[in-house]
C-alpha cells in the first residue's frame, strides 16, 4: 500500500519543464507556454549502465543524431549545442536538470536559438531484452507553427529526428556501426 501524500509534498510530473501551466517552473522557455512536445522508445540489446554512459558524454551525441553539428562540453552540468535546421543552424547552452546515473538524464536550453527542455531514460527491460531508451523533448519553434510545418517539410522536426536518431543510437550499440545508403565521401577524380 502507498503512502498517503504530506501536504507540501512536491508531486513530480514527467513532462519536460517548459510545458508546465506554472509560469515559475517553466523559466524562460516558451514564455507563453507555446511549444510542442514529442517522446519516443526503443528497446536495445544492451544494458542499460552502458547506454547511459555513452549517451551521458554529451561529445558522442552527433555520432547518431544526425542534425547535431557539434556538442561542446563545458562541464558536467553545461554544454554547447549546435545543430542544423531548416534554415540554418541553431545554438543554445544547456543545463542538466536531472542526473540519476544508469537511469535518467534531464536537461533544459538556458540561453540560444531554440527553448528546449526534456529527458532520456534507461530502463531495464525483461530479462534477457536489453534496455527500454525513452526520450522526452519539448521545444518552442522558431516562428512558432509556421516553423514547425517548415521544420516537418524538411523533415528536421524533433519529433522525425527523435525516431530517427533513437534508430541510429539502436544500431550503433548493438552493432558498432550506423546503417546508410549513402556513399562515402570520395576524392574527387582528376
Amino acid at each position: 500500500m502507498a503512502e498517503p501524500e504530506l501536504p507540501g509534498d512536491v508531486v513530480r510530473d514527467d513532462a519536460p519543464a517548459f510545458t508546465s501551466k506554472d509560469k515559475g517552473e517553466r523559466g524562460s522557455a516558451a514564455p507563453n507556454g507555446e511549444s510542442s512536445v514529442s517522446g519516443v522508445a526503443v528497446t536495445i540489446n544492451r544494458p542499460a549502465a552502458e547506454l547511459y554512459a555513452y549517451w551521458r558524454d554529451f561529445g558522442n551525441l552527433a555520432t547518431f543524431m544526425l542534425n547535431v553539428e557539434g556538442v561542446e562540453v563545458r562541464d558536467d552540468k553545461r554544454s554547447h549545442w549546435k545543430v542544423a535546421g531548416p534554415n540554418g543552424t541553431y545554438a543554445w547552452d544547456a543545463v542538466v536538470t536531472e542526473d540519476v546515473p544508469d537511469q535518467r538524464i534531464g536537461w533544459r536550453a538556458e540561453h540560444g536559438d531554440v527553448p528546449n527542455s526534456g529527458w532520456v531514460s534507461f530502463v531495464p527491460a525483461a530479462p534477457g531484452r536489453g534496455t527500454v531508451v525513452t526520450a522526452m523533448i519539448a521545444y518552442s519553434p522558431p516562428a512558432g507553427i509556421v516553423g514547425k510545418l517548415v521544420a516537418k517539410v524538411t523533415q528536421k522536426e524533433p519529433a522525425i529526428q527523435a525516431r530517427r536518431d533513437l534508430r541510429r543510437f539502436k544500431q550503433l550499440m548493438e552493432t558498432g556501426e550506423i546503417a546508410t545508403t549513402t556513399p562515402p565521401n570520395r576524392e574527387p577524380k582528376s
